[in-house]
């Protein structure tokens, strides 16, 4: 069996503010939340446990029973320090009658952006070393001193790395180790895997590559980098899970936009598996999502039929391939009023009908939102906002358990883009149907505050 221990036990003394670190907000959840969910999503993990310090049980406890968050299976109360709260989870998992098969896998709570390739490397490790250590190479120059104030000595930068986490051992390896260091009463240490170096020298510690994106929240700036890594940092669908949709049976979708290219692909493929998907759009039924009474009129027109709306999708926007300058103010009002109002309308007239339904909304961005882009200036800055308000609306909404995320897809066929840029080489753009499927993955899913990235070689045979 492989647990990760999640370490949330600290102060966050270093971290300033009135609230832990481990429950500072990070595109609209605690940052342990996004944390917990690497490892809920893992199939390499069965059991989740928690350490945390007093103060803040409550709290957890709220995230994990309204997030659904099936595999944890115990929060337990930690110590002062790091070994303290380490051996809080050793000693509980130790009265388990089959220890010989638990592995534990300690992770800080403050390191959301994990991925499942290292968690994968360092599971499998497991099955050739006793103990597992994740790193990557220092790339400054590493100075000692004993003094504080002059140099003792400058290590070979080679031989150095930096440590990070998952640490990952056999249980009974990790308790032996323990039960020496206890015995010995200088006994100090940052990190598990010191541990069981210093009091079990013959134990060899296998070394995983990191990444310098497992970055560890210590300080309210890495809170602020954090928060840009995930605006940039797109979720992404797993492109060999299953997923049933025969879910969406009964279930009522709208779909604004839904006329043409991504948007008609979500519909007609919804269709196949419910009766109730509905399009709205200027050219099929004159509805402008810049004109809030006509969205509130398409909403209570579907809700009074079916009694619910689960799922709503907003794919209308308008791209105008020009500079700034040579473009109209009337042009310039109608792509902020369609890609930016339009957004704010449909969520504020939507969010009756899923407060009801616990349902989710879903916007779509572009890869332009991450860089300003030359000829598309308006085009690109509206997307940007609707990464911000996905991510805003998902914190809003969350105690409501409304869903919401953004699609972000690699260039892709569509009329619009036709329109624009002209006919490309297939080879080289998404197909709308390949978006249109990740799109109702995504409706699929439980998660929330996501912008979901969709590739090209995801779909390539």
């Amino acid at each position: 069996m492989n647990v990760a221990v999640l370490l949330a036990g600290g102060s966050g003394d270093r971290f300033g503010g009135s609230r832990q670190k481990q429950l500072a907000k990070l595109a609209g959840k605690a940052v342990i939340e996004h944390t917990i969910n690497i490892f809920q999503q893992s199939k390499h993990i069965d059991e989740i446990a928690i350490v945390v310090n007093e103060g803040c049980i409550d709290e957890i406890e709220k995230i994990v029973n309204n997030s659904c968050i099936s595999k944890v299976k115990r929060i337990l109360l930690g110590g002062k320090t790091r070994n303290e709260s380490s051996l809080a989870a050793i000693n509980s998992y130790m009265i388990n009658d089959n220890v010989k098969d638990i592995n534990l896998i300690f992770h800080d709570a403050v390191r959301p952006f994990l991925s499942q390739e290292i968690l994968r490397a360092v599971v499998e490790a497991l099955d050739s070393y006793n103990a597992v250590d994740v790193a990557i190479p220092a790339t400054d120059t590493i100075i000692e001193s004993v003094s504080g104030s002059l140099i003792t000595s400058i290590p070979e930068r080679s031989k150095l790395f930096r440590g990070q986490t998952p640490q990952a051992f056999r249980l009974k390896t990790i308790k032996k180790a323990y039960d020496i260091a206890l015995k010995d009463k200088n006994f100090k240490a940052t990190d598990d895997c010191g541990v069981v170096i210093k009091y079990l020298p013959d134990e060899k510690v296998f070394i995983v590559n990191g990444s310098e994106l497992n970055m560890k929240i210590t300080y309210e700036l890495d809170l602020f980098i954090a928060d840009k890594l995930f605006q940039l940092n797109s979720f992404q669908i797993n492109p060999e899970k299953k997923y049933n949709f025969n879910l969406l049976d009964n279930k009522t979708v709208v779909v604004f936009g839904g006329s043409y290219g991504i948007g008609k692909d979500i519909v007609e493929i919804c269709k196949k598996y419910t009766k109730n998907a509905f399009s709205f759009s200027r050219s099929e039924n004159e509805v402008d999502i810049k004109d809030t009474e006509a969205v509130r009129k398409s909403l209570k027109s579907v809700y009074k039929k079916w009694g619910r709306i689960d799922y709503i999708v907003n794919t209308a926007a308008l791209l105008k391939k020009e500079t700034l300058i040579n473009t109209s103010y009337e042009d310039i009002q109608d792509v902020i009023d369609t890609n930016y109002k339009g957004m704010v309308n449909i969520a504020k007239e939507s969010f009756k009908f899923l407060k009801e339904s616990q349902g989710q909304l879903l916007f779509f961005t572009s890869s332009s939102y991450s860089k300003g882009r030359a000829f598309y200036s308006l085009y690109s800055s509206t997307k940007a906002s609707a990464v911000n308000f996905t991510q805003a609306l998902s914190e809003e909404w969350s105690d409501f358990n409304i869903r919401v995320n953004c699609i972000n897809p690699e260039r892709t066929k569509t009329p619009m883009r036709i329109k624009n840029f002209g006919v490309e080489p297939d080879d080289k753009l998404l197909k709308s149907e390949d978006v249109a499927l990740v799109a109702i993955k995504t409706l699929l899913s439980d998660f929330s505050g996501q912008v979901v990235y969709v590739r090209k070689e995801d779909f390539l045979e």
